[in-house]
């Protein structure tokens, strides 16, 4: 009994109901990226991404439906808890600045000072604060629209491992504020030429019991890819691959699923969210849905009538919106198993992942309601 969940990071279908308390009224990635660039997309729309779409396409080859969130907020963390069967009340908490309460207390434990903390993208506040840290030591402290705590430092001045154990002390202190993720941002180069590494590591907040931890004490084990296991602070998860690309990721998809034969694999793929959708760059965004779509063609033939194949996202990230946060999307459900092929309509949340993924292996779950008859 196998399984496999493929989170696109960021690739929506179109504005939630809700939307709107969002600010996100009109957003829909796949749908507003499809129309600016023409993009074809034939492995998954084949499987039925047409339908869900609302357009001409081939007979579909598996089931095919929609997700509209129920959770509070709409960042990865949230996506990826809810499609595990957790659905958050309270939204994470975010900033525009920390505050001293909190970043004291890490100063003084780790005995380094934070430059920055501010609102900022990633790669600009690198180069507009590379140097003074290269001068000084202190590491750069910024966050986003998204609850997180990042903090970047060059890999000759601050070691990577010295700098998750920065992280590390940072996530015990943000825990009682709510934050949902500390992230680790390595970087590398000179002055006007700095460039993040792919050692990023995400630390969250633990999660509550999850669908996870059902599978793996039924002696399901889950195996993760990508950023999954940090955003569930490697909770419920046997072991963990993580990758710095969407190419990388692939490739340990086809290598772990090959290797596999019971549990769960559960694998995120980032770099639609991060390179693209955060940096409303449309025609990037088009480019490595199609090297998914084509790695995808070449994958499933590796996934038999008795596995279970799930492809979904977390949120999304509509480039052609204004600002650069995540967008308040449902999101696409395309699942392919014993041969089924049906329109399973929009689902009332995405722990029907999870009630999906239960009832496969046989596992008892008791939120969500599965897509398997």
């Amino acid at each position: 009994m196998r399984s496999l969940v493929i989170v696109l990071d960021s690739v929506g279908c179109g504005a939630a109901p809700d939307a709107a308390r969002y600010g996100d009224a009109g957003a829909d990635t796949l749908g507003h990226i499809i129309a600016r660039t023409g993009l074809r997309l034939p492995a998954l729309d084949g499987l039925g991404l047409a339908r869900i779409m609302g357009r001409e396409g081939p007979s579909p080859g598996a089931c095919w439906g929609r997700m509209r969130p129920r959770a509070t907020g709409k960042d990865s963390t949230t996506g990826h808890w809810e499609i595990a069967g957790v659905a958050l009340d309270e939204p994470f908490a975010v900033f525009e600045a920390f505050p001293p309460e909190l970043l004291h207390p890490i100063e003084r434990e780790t005995g380094l000072r934070f430059l920055g903390n501010r609102a900022a993208s990633g790669t600009a506040i690198i180069d507009e604060l590379g140097e003074e840290h290269l001068r000084t030591g202190h590491p750069i402290l910024y966050t986003s629209a998204d609850s997180v705590l990042q903090i970047a430092a060059h890999e000759e001045v601050i070691p990577v491992e010295r700098l998750y154990g920065l992280c590390e002390v940072a996530r015990r202190h943000a825990d009682a504020w709510r934050i949902g993720r500390v992230i680790a941002r390595p970087f590398l180069g000179t002055p006007g030429h700095f460039r993040r590494t792919p050692r990023r590591h995400d630390f969250a907040m633990r999660p509550p019991r999850t669908v996870l931890d059902a599978l793996t004490e039924a002696g399901a084990p889950v195996v993760g890819i990508g950023k999954t296991a940090d955003l569930f602070a490697g909770q419920g998860f046997a072991r963990s691959h993580p990758t710095g690309s969407n190419a990388e990721g692939m490739r340990a998809i086809a290598s772990v699923w090959a290797e596999t034969r019971g549990g769960l694999v559960f694998a995120n793929l980032v770099d639609f969210d991060t390179d693209h959708g955060h940096r409303r760059d449309v025609q990037g965004y088009a480019r490595v849905l199609a090297e998914f779509d084509s790695w995808l063609a070449g994958f499933l033939p590796a996934c038999g009538p008795d596995d279970l194949l799930i492809v979904t996202a977390d949120h999304g990230n509509d480039p052609t919106h204004h600002g650069t946060d995540h967008t308040r999307e449902e999101v696409p459900l395309l699942l392919r198993q014993g041969g089924r092929r049906e329109a399973l309509g929009t689902r009332d949340g995405f722990g029907d992942v999870a009630a999906t993924l239960a009832a496969f292996h046989g596992v008892p779950w008791p939120g969500g309601r599965s897509c398997l008859p």
